[in-house]
């Protein structure tokens, strides 16, 4: 069975921990006092280590707080069968710190280490049981050890969450890349598309213009067919129009002014709930085309709210950017789409013709800014627009 084979086969990580569980195993067959729980416990361990590195249960949330406590729960097992306060297994209490670390951030970290921190200090326990007595420089040294459990955690979280947003921002740096290019190419062809449709467009725009001056009134039906002739050519034409707008580079007209503002002017022809931070300054940008891209997010929204909803900005400053949320109670996006949806001519609605998002994307690119987007199914959408305020 493939599948079968597949798990069964182990990974270089897979061995390295087997290596080091053997190694430690055999350390302790050399000491005076071994029982046969330490070594299965540093089997158990083992099994428990390699399952949480293999399989993607245990990077969900349930998964992870539970071999977060069967590691916790087979060190204290483990340092139990070792002589307790002063087993020389006191380190294992690290590893469900470090689960915890990868995959549950910084509160299920600090509840993991504090956990540890109680499970090796129970251990004082049978230290007082047996009417011994803790020296003060045993003191200090289980306070020692206690605090490397949560500064070993905190320092691996930081790192785990760098690392991540790190990696984000290359999947992101990617997506652009990749949208950088198609609009390079549609560059390159729409210029001469453009020229060659409008020339086109105005010979049938002139005929029917003739044809209506040239028909006898009497003839109602020639001059109404001519008449739609004339307002289809016009509406092609503002397509063309659209697609030449959004190929070509755009000069953009900045001046510094306050964004509620244009936000405000925008939004006169929706019903849309605005929140303004107070520390949001006045700065550098395009008023016409940042208002272009409020109206078209504006529409987006309504549009997918088609049983009514609440439609949501809220402006606020983060650091050296402007952030801009619109938040919609919509049908959301399918996730497979995500990705697409700023791309140009990409549309999920039957009379749409893709330009709309892939226009603010150009236009908030233009400005040095990003724009993101989250979405549930059934439950809303939301795009972020973050506007560099220097």
């Amino acid at each position: 069975m493939p599948g079968l084979s597949r798990l069964l086969r182990l990974r270089r990580i897979d061995l390295l921990w087997l290596l080091v569980m053997a190694v430690l195993a055999a350390l302790a067959s050399t000491r005076p006092r071994h029982s046969p729980i330490e070594f299965l416990t540093l089997g158990l361990l083992a099994a428990v280590q390699i399952a949480e590195m293999r399989f993607a249960v245990f990077q969900r949330r349930a998964g992870a707080i539970a071999a977060v406590a069967a590691k916790l729960g087979l060190g204290w097992w483990l340092v139990w069968a070792t002589e307790g306060i002063e087993s020389s297994y006191y380190l294992i209490f690290l590893l469900p710190v470090v689960s915890a670390a990868s995959t549950l951030g910084l509160a299920g970290t600090l509840a993991a280490a504090a956990a540890s921190s109680l499970a090796y200090g129970s251990f004082l326990v049978f230290v007082l049981w047996e009417h011994y007595e803790l020296a003060p420089g045993g003191a200090r040294e289980l306070g020692v050890r206690v605090l490397f459990l949560f500064m070993t955690g905190i320092l691996l979280n930081h790192f785990v969450s760098e690392t991540r947003r790190a990696a984000q921002e290359v999947v992101e740096a990617q997506a652009a890349v990749r949208r950088a290019e198609r609009l390079a190419a549609l560059g390159q062809l729409s210029a001469g598309l453009a020229h060659e449709l409008r020339n086109k467009l105005g010979v049938m725009r002139g005929s029917a213009e003739l044809l209506v001056r040239n028909t006898a009134s009497e003839n109602e039906l020639a001059r109404e067919m001519a008449a739609m002739m004339a307002g289809e050519v016009d509406r092609t034409n503002s397509l063309v129009t659209r697609f030449l707008e959004f190929a070509r580079p755009s000069a953009l007209r900045r001046s510094v002014q306050g964004l509620p503002e244009v936000i405000e002017r925008a939004a006169k022809a929706f019903a849309v709930d605005a929140e303004y931070s107070s520390d949001l300054p006045s700065f550098s940008f395009d008023a016409e085309m940042m208002e272009r891209v409020f109206v078209n997010l504006f529409a987006n929204g309504t549009q997918a709210m088609t049983n009514g909803g609440r439609l949501k900005l809220r402006a606020r400053r983060r650091e050296e950017l402007a952030e801009i949320e619109v938040s919609d109670t919509g049908t959301g996006i399918q996730p497979e789409n995500l990705e697409s949806i700023f791309n140009p001519f990409f549309t999920t609605k039957s009379e749409g013709v893709g330009l709309g998002l892939a226009i603010v994307s150009k236009i908030v690119d233009d400005h040095g800014g990003k724009i993101t987007v989250e979405s549930e199914v059934g439950r809303g959408t939301t795009f972020r627009v973050s506007l560099p305020l220097g």
